[in-house]
């Protein structure tokens, strides 16, 4: 058994890291990100008299002014038997604290930063190449138009087999290790040695590593006479410019309705889509207001600036899209602007502000609740914790919602109407106005489980690589299917899936026959021409984008 003082010993580290927290929440503000100094000298010195005392050590005892764990932390540093390494407790305790917070509140390394940042600012430094692990070897899916590997030579195929001095193929070495080794900062070099098909000794290359792009508009096309389709992946610094030069595409080629597709998208930074809901509403109409505790109500209206008034417009929404395509999703819908298709949303309404700390790491600590235009919060309950709130997914299968509308329920207390008189609810999450369930019917244990192994995923680039010199030939979605559709892919597919451990199964085949082939053409053309070789092929079994096309076209 623990004595006292042991128990107390084994509890420091924790209320000492407690401790220097609440010395940095004090600081200014600067323009843009939040920025605040640690000042935890000044703020012991504020907080704390110290007098002349009759304990041994130091030779002083201290008289709290505040708190007991500020004042427990002047008392460790001064009199712990062992000299206290703060920094290494403050990352321990930062998660530690935050856990008590709402399920967004997150402390972030300095090692992790830039990884976190990567997606929101929309760019990174790099070589600009797809790889995918074929085994145990790094091969090149394709590489960036004008991106650093492309000016040097590298191509779709290769196979990295060193990084400078370091062999990468056949060592069992991870693909986030790789990515670390390939990454670095702008106008560096690396040096890439490459297996090429043909080739009989390998090719040397010295990239210099560049700014590469993370775009977060997929895709935009035309799905269907003056119908397009933008397929939204997240919500960064470049996703407004990314739309408008989609939107630009798509006028050009007479479209006048659009899908916006938000499903699978997690969110990002709000202003993203509070930019793009502008140019469907008119001048005043509120999009979007947050409030909290220490944040006065924001009201966000739309401008004069909005080109697409007049275009007709749906949102597509599912389980896991969340935070700022919540919030274009209710602007929309509480506008009565355009429809809302597919199936309930993530539900969260949370507002993270960050706040940098002078070693790179971060604080996004939640600061206010966001409401949609008639006054809802959409943010789902996380009172039972963070396992029950990220394991909701898995609850609604249970409870059957996600294929059939009225197995939702909501509470009346959160019912709300819209200028035109359609009923919304708040406290979980946006319901779509025309509810599509997931298809379950082509369904079988042999597609669930090569699917869970990555097999289509997989044999579309061992396919790839080994027909490359006819597929390359393509430059559209409808040439790469049509190439495909003369091919054995089923009867390949089926005997590669054999050879990796998944011996046939012909009742389930013939009943998944069909995701199984889209599938398969879909991640070809990916593989070929990139999303745009993707989407159109796997919009045809795609239900929830079949019902918005059939929509758009009655509107």
């Amino acid at each position: 058994m623990k004595t006292k003082k042991e128990r107390v010993i084994v509890f420091m580290p924790v209320i000492i890291s407690i401790a220097l927290i609440v010395g940095i929440l004090v600081g200014n503000w600067i323009t843009g990100i939040r920025i605040r100094s640690i000042v935890t000298d000044e703020v012991n010195k504020q907080r704390f008299s110290i007098r002349p005392g009759n304990n041994s050590g130091s030779g002083f005892s201290l008289t709290p002014r505040n708190n007991k764990i500020s004042s427990a932390i002047q008392y460790i540093v001064n009199e712990y038997v062992d000299t206290v390494n703060l920094d290494d407790l403050s990352e321990v305790a930062m998660p530690a604290l935050l856990d008590k917070l709402d399920p967004h509140s997150i402390y972030i390394p300095a090692t992790e930063f830039q990884r976190f940042s990567e997606p929101l600012v929309g760019n990174f430094s790099g070589i600009g190449v797809s790889f995918n692990m074929t085994d145990d070897t790094v091969a090149i899916i394709n590489t960036i138009p004008n991106g650093p590997s492309e000016m040097v030579g590298i191509a779709a195929g290769d196979r990295i087999i060193r990084v400078n001095d370091s062999l990468v193929a056949g060592v069992n070495m991870l693909s986030d290790d790789i990515v670390k080794m390939l990454k670095g900062p702008k106008n560096t070099q690396v040096k890439v040695s490459v297996y090429r098909r043909g080739e009989k000794e390998p090719l040397d290359f010295e990239i210099t590593r560049g700014d590469i792009p993370i775009y977060s508009v997929d895709v935009a096309y035309k799905v269907q006479d003056n119908i397009g389709y933008i397929k939204i992946s997240q919500f960064a610094q470049t996703t407004f410019r990314e739309f408008m030069q989609a939107i630009e595409t798509l006028k050009s080629q007479g479209v006048e309705k659009l899908i916006i597709d938000l499903r699978n998208n997690g969110g990002g930074i709000m202003e993203a889509a509070t930019m793009i809901a502008d140019q469907f509403l008119e001048e005043g109409q509120l999009i979007v207001y947050t409030e909290g505790k220490a944040r006065p109500r924001e009201n966000d209206y739309a401008t004069s600036r909005g080109i697409l008034k007049e275009d007709k417009v749906v949102v597509l929404i599912d389980e896991s899209s969340a935070s700022a395509s919540e919030i274009l999703a209710g602007a929309i819908q509480d506008n009565d602007r355009g429809l809302v298709i597919g199936r309930r949303s993530f539900g969260k309404g949370l507002v993270q502000e960050e706040m940098r700390f002078p070693d790179g790491s971060a604080l996004r600590l939640t600061v206010a609740r966001y409401y949609t235009p008639t006054g809802r919060s959409i943010q789902r309950s996380y009172e039972n914790g963070k396992d029950d709130y990220y394991h909701d997914y898995a609850e609604r299968f249970r409870r059957g919602e996600m294929e059939h509308r009225d197995s939702i329920k909501f509470d009346d207390s959160q019912k709300f109407v819209t200028p035109g008189g359609k009923i919304v609810y708040g406290g979980g999450g946006i319901m779509p106005d025309v509810f599509v369930p997931i298809d379950t019917t082509s369904f079988s244990d042999y597609y669930n489980r090569v699917r869970s192994l990555g097999l289509m995923y997989r044999f579309a680039f061992y396919y790839t690589d080994k027909n490359r010199t006819a597929l390359e030939q393509f430059s559209t979605a409808k040439e790469i299917e049509d190439y495909l559709n003369d091919q054995n892919l089923i009867p390949e597919f089926i005997q590669y899936a054999k050879e990796e451990g998944v011996p046939p199964v012909y009742p389930d085949i013939r009943i998944s026959e069909a995701p199984l082939y889209q599938t398969i053409k879909a991640y070809i053309g990916r593989n070929v021409i990139d999303n745009i070789g993707f989407y159109p092929i796997i919009a045809k079994i795609d239900n929830t984008l079949q019902v918005a096309i059939d929509t758009m076209a009655k509107l």
